[in-house]
């Protein structure tokens, strides 16, 4: 064996740079269309900047305008802001740093070379916390610039963000780290990403059940309070005083209020810096047990269910062919626990949203019957919101799931058409029938006229049926055929597309049926006749721009299947 001092050391750029060769590659590898891809994302992306930026520094001008009660206002406001954000980064660094740690390609070479372990440890750590932070950092960009500019922060404003936020992102970074470290120990690492998976859509849907509990709505209520000495205790209260989220809040308030103050500036850095240092003395304890363990396989068994046996029986009348590739999908989606662990997410969202519409308040005084009766139509621009992220989940990628296996299906006597068709109820039965019932329960809930009922259960119906074509159309025109995760697939450049033609499908049906609506409420309530020539007309032309945007995506995405050399 050399001795020590003729061992090679790399330092940590020097391990980095292969992630960074390879991320510059990508940017810099020449396809055709790049230039527009990129020119259409950074018009979106400042779009989206520009709305979070706008509606922020409006809100933060009438809090500053408002006497006494305005900094804890505000103050209250970042707080939230930023406890959402350090939940979003823990869970975001816990199932990271599996894949980071335990998972990647480059762990073979990187540990069994000379490769010192607390290199190896700020190696991964910093991908780890690059690759679950930048979205983040995005969002907070509009933010702080909005906070900087409502209150005069100054030229220096943008290095004390950077100062406070750094430390920020870095303390989840090693918690993350360290839990799934210790995860890793007690069980198997294939099997740690499926209860990693549960458990943080468990903890998600906790954090939203928490906020609900919460309500911070009532701190735009102050008449909900018994004294003004109890709003002004709560608005002072801190949010998590115990929190790095509660530390940068007081830096940047303190600078805004032109007193600094240096002590939370002292804390984050000294937190992150502590943190650091114990999950480096974890990673040294446990990393080369948890490695070792790492390699091994899960297990998985193929058992008949009665669930199976029943769906076969169900679906019998099908036929042999269109029933197994229904079992097909359905196999699949159950299978992919990050697939199916949506739902948990997706059950605690209605829960909320539920809950949300049965305390509106839309009964007393004041409340008419034309108020009563719009608010359900505006809903459905929600609901059509909700659907269309849904649908760029599980109906977006289902054929780029079939992956390097598409070539068996495409050498096989089976027809194109029922593929695709199978696809698409498999994916649009179960959206059909959320959507039918949160729009029924909301309906109920608000006591609507019938015909508000009745246009409600109508126009859902045929927007999920569309948005569910069109998300099959554009996954099969812009395929990731070579992804190896699920969730990437709906953020290409395929799936931006798709949202930009599902938000312009829900807007042309509710334009289209906003006047016949408009008209027919307007008559209830002045008591006049109805226009029954804007009804048909509206309603039809909505009926007929769904219809046309489920079946010419689907027939493109058959043209554009058939035409794959897999």
């Amino acid at each position: 064996m050399p001795d020590a001092e003729s061992r090679p050391d790399p330092s940590l750029g020097f391990v980095l740079l292969p992630k960074w060769l390879t991320a510059r590659a990508r940017t810099l590898a020449g396809q055709r269309g790049r230039g527009a891809r990129f020119t259409i994302l950074g018009i979106i992306g400042f779009g989206f900047w520009a709305f979070i930026y706008a509606v922020l520094y409006r809100l933060l001008v009438y809090f500053r305008n408002v006497p006494d009660l305005g900094p804890f206002l505000a103050g209250k406001l970042l707080g939230v802001i930023l406890i959402g954000f350090f939940s979003i980064l823990l869970l975001s660094n816990i199932i990271t740093a599996l894949s980071s740690f335990f998972l990647a390609r480059d762990l073979d070479l990187l540990v069994a070379g000379p490769v010192d372990w607390l290199t190896l440890y700020a190696a991964k750590l910093l991908e780890t916390a690059v690759a679950s932070s930048w979205m983040v950092v995005l969002m907070s960009v509009p933010m702080f610039a909005a906070f900087g500019v409502a209150y005069h922060g100054g030229f220096a404003f943008p290095v004390l963000v950077a100062t406070v936020f750094l430390p920020f992102l870095l303390v989840p970074a090693v918690i993350g780290s360290a839990i799934t470290l210790i995860l890793v120990n007690v069980f198997p690492a294939r099997r740690t990403r499926d209860i990693l998976s549960v458990i943080a859509v468990l903890a998600a849907g906790g954090i939203v059940l928490l906020f609900r509990v919460v309500r911070p709505e009532r701190l735009a209520r102050p008449e909900g309070f018994r004294s003004l000495v109890d709003f002004v205790t709560v608005l002072r209260t801190p949010t998590s005083p115990f929190m790095p989220s509660e530390w940068v809040q007081r830096a940047v308030l303190g600078w805004l209020d032109n007193r600094p103050d240096y002590l939370p500036i002292y804390l984050l850095w000294s937190t992150a810096a502590a943190a650091f240092v114990l999950g480096a003395l974890v990673h040294r304890a446990l990393y080369l047990d948890g490695f070792s363990k790492a390699q091994e396989s899960a297990q998985r068994w193929a058992r008949s269910s009665r669930m199976g046996r029943a769906a076969y029986r169900l679906l019998a009348p099908l036929g042999v062919l269109r029933r197994e590739l229904i079992l097909k999908e359905l196999r699949l989606f159950f299978r992919d626990t990050t697939q199916w662990s949506q739902l948990i997410l997706l059950a605690v969202l209605v829960i909320v949203y539920v809950f949300n519409i049965k305390y509106l308040p839309l009964r007393g005084e004041g409340v008419t019957f034309f108020l009563r009766n719009t608010v359900p139509f505006a809903n459905m621009l929600l609901a059509g919101f909700v659907l269309a992220s849904i649908a760029a989940r599980f109906v977006f990628p289902s054929v780029s799931l079939e992956g390097r296996t598409l070539w068996l299906l495409k050498s096989s006597p089976m027809p194109v058409p029922d593929l695709l068709w199978a696809k698409y109820w498999v994916g649009t039965l179960p959206l059909l029938i959320l959507a039918l019932g949160i729009i029924g329960v909301t309906n109920v809930l608000l006591q609507v006229s019938d015909f508000m009922f009745a246009v409600s259960i109508m126009t859902i119906a045929l927007m999920t049926l569309a948005l569910c074509g069109l998300a099959l159309g554009f996954g099969t025109l812009f395929p990731q055929f070579e992804t190896e995760n699920a969730a990437q697939i709906p953020t290409s450049f395929g799936g931006l597309l798709y949202m930009i033609a599902a938000i312009s499908l829900i807007a042309g049906v509710l334009i289209l049926e906003a006047r016949p609506v408009y008209g027919y409420l307007s008559a209830q309530f002045y008591g006049t006749a109805t226009d029954m020539t804007d009804m048909v007309v509206g309603f039809s032309l909505a009926a007929l721009l769904c219809i046309v945007t489920t079946v010419i995506p689907i027939s493109i995405a058959r043209r554009r299947l058939e035409e794959v050399e897999r």
